[in-house]
């Protein structure tokens, strides 16, 4: 039985910072961009990547929430609590510099880490952390 990854979602409260960031500044492509009810779904993903996509998802689409579960939602993203997403790049430290020259929130510099990756981190403009490794050179 063989499974891959399709699809992955990251919760974002403003759509209209979301898409530039993940297309200007990440480089992904935008390959869907669907409106329903006043909610907005964006799907980004790698050129390199085509099977694979990012969904970015209103913080809470579900018509039977209550006005506290959109409370305890927008409590979590403003901390920057809620979903992650770990990319691969050939080139850590330029990708480290290109997102940082955009402005973007920077958690982490590139740096070793003991399970064998060189890797850096971000916020995204929803406050979703981002990380970028790549394999380290033995």
């Amino acid at each position: 039985m063989g499974i891959k990854l399709s699809q992955c979602f990251i919760a974002v409260d403003d759509h209209d910072k979301a898409v530039p960031f993940y297309r200007d500044v990440l480089g992904l492509e935008v390959r869907n961009d669907v409106g329903y009810e006043n909610m907005r779904w964006v799907t980004v993903g790698s050129p390199s990547q085509p099977e694979v996509e990012i969904v970015l998802e209103p913080p809470l689409a579900d018509p039977n929430a209550t006005p506290a579960d959109r409370q305890a939602v927008a409590e979590l993203m403003a901390k920057g609590m809620l979903r992650g997403v770990i990319f691969t790049t050939d080139d850590v430290d330029a990708t480290f510099e290109r997102i940082r020259a955009a402005g973007a929130d920077v958690l982490q510099e590139p740096m070793d880490q003991p399970y064998g990756v060189r890797d850096c981190a971000f916020r995204d403009p929803a406050g979703n952390m981002l990380r970028f490794n790549q394999p380290r050179k033995p």
